[in-house]
């Protein structure tokens, strides 16, 4: 477990699970997989076997031992819905953030139909948070999936952004926007951020603009972090109403 994170949006990180395949185009630049190939075949590492997909039953209880109360993003190496891992697994997860019902968990997803096969028999706590990735229009479908999930909270992470989206925002309480890093990464129009912005505020639903990416607002690659994440003249870092403060992110 990460204590301090770099994503804007939490706090620390935890993965009981590494590695993923890829499914859709959101996926061809995986930050996740460029980090752990670089350690493919070093001796001892995490990440010896590289990105390949890997249970990680020790780390189960990390959260349990963390006692300051956390917003903590749940497999940021991985896909807690892979269709690999099985569903006696996935239970295991969720029955530890039940327990840690001080902590606030974050859970996002790709494969929104095997999450939606699985809610049923999950358990739903209110400190337990459910998201979909949503990089184009093809991809919004995982959104009636994800309304299907009995979450306290529900949320899009449209990043890396690459395409405008017309969304309809019923039972989603916030969305959290960003651009493309790394190498080959695909720069962001500023219309298709702005324009989720516009449609969350019509529907009134939280909106978080994470980054911009490699490229800047005018669509210069300038890196990750020095194009900063000011949209329009200020940062936007709305969360969802029915957080507590306790909850939030710094």
């Amino acid at each position: 477990m990460a204590q301090q994170s770099p994503i804007e949006w939490t706090e620390a990180t935890w993965n009981p699970v590494t590695g993923c395949d890829k499914v859709s185009p959101g996926c061809a630049h995986c930050y996740a997989e460029t980090f752990a190939e670089r350690f493919r075949g070093v001796r001892g590492h995490p990440y010896e076997q590289g990105f390949d997909l890997q249970l990680r039953p020790e780390r189960l209880e990390q959260p349990l031992a963390w006692r300051k109360p956390r917003v903590i993003f749940v497999n940021s190496m991985s896909d807690l819905f892979h269709e690999r891992i099985p569903e006696e697994y996935v239970a295991s997860v969720f029955d530890v953030m039940q327990q840690a019902s001080w902590h606030t968990f974050q859970i996002l997803t790709k494969r929104s139909d095997r999450l939606a096969d699985l809610a049923g028999k999950l358990p739903w706590p209110d400190n337990v948070w459910m998201g979909v990735s949503v990089e184009n229009q093809r991809w919004t479908t995982r959104i009636d999936a994800l309304r299907r999930v009995p979450a306290a909270i529900r949320f899009l992470s449209c990043e890396p952004l690459l395409g405008s989206l017309e969304l309809d925002l019923t039972g989603i309480h916030w969305v959290i926007v960003g651009g493309e890093s790394g190498h080959g990464a695909r720069p962001m129009q500023p219309a298709w951020a702005h324009g989720i912005r516009v449609q969350c505020q019509k529907q009134r639903v939280a909106f978080f603009f994470k980054q911009w990416g490699a490229h800047n607002e005018a669509g210069l690659r300038v890196g990750k972090g020095k194009a900063g994440r000011v949209l329009r003249g200020r940062t936007w870092d709305g969360m969802p109403k029915w957080a507590t403060p306790s909850a939030l992110p710094r």
